[in-house]
């Protein structure tokens, strides 16, 4: 049976909103778009006061690090959190399952449709089996030293085998964690539907590492264990440092993004890569008490998508509240412009964005009422209610 829903405004995302718009699902399939008073629709209307979107996509979170939620202490700096992280990470099996569980269910309820998850494990995998939500999953690779890569490749491997092979990949980490061995024999070992998503500049010493050989990394290498005699200064800053050592032709997913610079995004753009930066502005907050330059993104036209990142970092899970904190530190922002990093930039970004995204006949992208948003502003008071 098609049920049609309409609201105040209906935002399809890559087509212009339609004022009291009229949104026909079948199955949750969409089935059709109208305007008020069109003849084509045959049945009642249920209408909504507010703004009927598609679900959002979560395009960078850590599910399995779920319970370490106000665990964590907030700005303390990176690689304090890391540390933090690693030393606390470790809990019982099954608290660990009932806060992804938890953690799942409040992420589909507040509209989100489709999540890139990073894990380090296979622990995730049943209750993305049972979701309501898609999930691509990233399995990270940490790997410091040469003579443990292709160790490290197969156990990431192994790992995969857990999760859905249509919406799987191994990425690397992070630069600081990664040595430049494994970044060429990961180059060479994947192929060229592997979507990677690795953390990037999240920190300022993460770029005093690689310009400098200097900073808080070396004291955190130091006290892990982890010999870098090996490691040379760049004189640049990270991502100029590794990027060329990432498979040209594979979609790539920058995350955080804080201290990437003008000269940075030059960069980028000279390699000419499939990138997408993903932006977890709460947590960023959380970790660093600082925020990316969006407007260098903006006018350097970069496709930008939002994520979470985990509840060790957030007090929520939420795009929408993602989307305030943006909207409320950059005054220039516009809805219908930030809408498209919410839903269809990170649905292009995971590959789902024939499924999901946008509200387009043929898809199933959920839909989702955004409330108290006079003039499609965002505010503090919008709420969300999921629909389908």
């Amino acid at each position: 049976m098609i049920q049609y829903f309409s609201a105040d405004y209906v935002i399809p995302v890559t087509s212009d909103p339609i004022k009291n718009g009229i949104v026909a699902i079948e199955d949750g399939n969409i089935v059709g778009l109208y305007r008020e008073n069109d003849p084509a629709v045959k049945a009642d209307v249920e209408h909504f006061s507010g703004v009927l979107i598609p679900g959002f996509v979560n395009t960078h979170c850590h599910l399995e690090l779920s319970h370490l939620e106000n665990v964590i202490p907030s700005k303390t700096g990176l690689i304090e959190f890391i540390g933090n992280v690693v030393t606390k990470r470790g809990q019982d099996v099954e608290r660990i399952k009932e806060a992804m569980v938890e953690a799942d269910r409040r992420m589909y309820e507040s509209g989100i449709q489709a999540v890139g998850d990073h894990v380090n494990t296979s622990i995730s995998a049943e209750v993305k089996s049972k979701s309501k939500i898609i999930y691509h999953t990233f399995v990270e690779i940490i790997c410091m030293k040469d003579d443990e890569v292709l160790n490290k490749i197969d156990e990431a491997r192994d790992i995969e085998f857990y999760f859905d092979p249509n919406h799987s990949s191994i990425t690397p980490h992070a630069p600081y964690s990664c040595s430049k061995s494994l970044f060429k024999t990961y180059k060479k070992s994947i192929s060229d539907d592997n979507i990677i998503s690795i953390h990037n500049q999240e920190s300022e010493e993460e770029n005093k590492l690689f310009r400098y050989k200097s900073g808080e990394f070396l004291k955190f290498y130091e006290k892990m264990g982890i010999d870098v005699d090996c490691f040379k200064a760049q004189a640049r800053n990270s991502i100029q440092s590794y990027l060329n050592f990432l498979p040209a032709s594979n979609h790539t997913i920058l995350v955080h993004n804080t201290y990437t610079s003008i000269k940075d995004l030059d960069f980028i753009n000279r390699m000419a890569r499939k990138v997408t930066l993903c932006l977890c502005p709460k947590a960023n907050l959380y970790i660093e008490d600082t925020l990316p330059k969006v407007q260098l993104f903006l006018n350097q036209k970069f496709d930008i998508a939002l994520g979470t990142d985990s509840l060790a970092s957030n007090d929520t899970l939420s795009i929408l509240e993602e989307l305030k904190t943006l909207h409320k530190a950059n005054k220039e922002l516009t809805f219908l412009e930030t809408i498209k990093w919410a839903t269809i930039n990170g649905a292009k970004a995971l590959g789902l964005d024939n499924e999901i995204g946008s509200l387009e006949v043929g898809k199933k992208p959920g839909l989702v009422l955004l409330k108290n948003m006079p003039n499609l502003k965002i505010n503090d008071s919008v709420e969300v209610q999921r629909i389908i």
